[in-house]
């Protein structure tokens, strides 16, 4: 009986893992490296403002703007104040919640692929790896980049929405398991326009059924 009820739950898992896979790559990419990376300022969906707090004893302020695009993908655009001058890694983390004072309560990247890590343009990496945000000697910086595996839409398993975006230390140098960028400086959680209406209790769902 024990046999029986571990093949159901081997099928069962493997079959969850093709379904998310499916999904993600079903997203168009962009045309090229240069286009992820600047894309088209023509989008379809409203946009989704995420505000970005300081953690980690940073003093780091700013904000996330995402927005589906029409061939696909979600344009993301983050800009960061208060910092310190440099490149500082930034993705998106599996878990909707920013709550500690360290950001950790993020969880790890969002990877639902199960893709190893990697920087833009590297194909396969994780959907939310946005490589490095470059902040100037002003403390300012910012990040614009197109995510071509992932949207914005509530029932998809590659969708940003009830994650976070994840503001780094240190640079993103490409090392397995998530780029050695250090302690997590800033997080916002991205809500969608119906957050308001049964929102929490989707965000507890699907951290505890998401593929890691």
């Amino acid at each position: 009986m024990q046999l029986g009820w571990t093949m159901k739950s081997t099928r069962a898992w493997l079959l969850l893992s093709m379904i998310v896979a499916a999904g993600c790559a079903s997203a168009e990419p962009v045309e090229s490296a240069s286009a992820e990376l600047r894309g088209s300022s023509t989008s379809t969906s409203t946009p989704i403002i995420v505000p970005l707090s300081a953690k980690s004893g940073s003093s780091l302020t700013g904000t996330a703007v995402l927005t589906e695009e029409p061939s696909g993908g979600v344009r993301v655009v983050i800009d960061v104040a208060g910092i310190a001058p440099g490149e500082h890694g930034a993705h998106v983390h599996q878990n909707g919640d920013c709550s500690s004072p360290d950001a950790m309560s993020a969880g790890d990247h969002f990877t639902p692929q199960r893709h190893p890590h990697g920087l833009p343009p590297t194909e396969p990496r994780h959907i939310g790896d946005f490589g490095n945000l470059v902040v100037g000697e002003d403390g300012r910086g910012r990040l614009e980049i197109v995510a071509p595996h992932a949207s914005l839409r509530a029932d998809d398993p590659c969708s940003f929405v009830d994650r976070a975006i994840v503001i780094h230390a240190h640079r993103d140098d490409g090392g397995q398991p998530s780029g050695n960028a250090g302690a997590r400086v800033g997080c916002g959680v991205i809500r969608s326009a119906d957050y308001g209406a049964g929102g929490f209790t989707r965000v507890l769902a699907r951290n505890a059924s998401s593929v890691r």
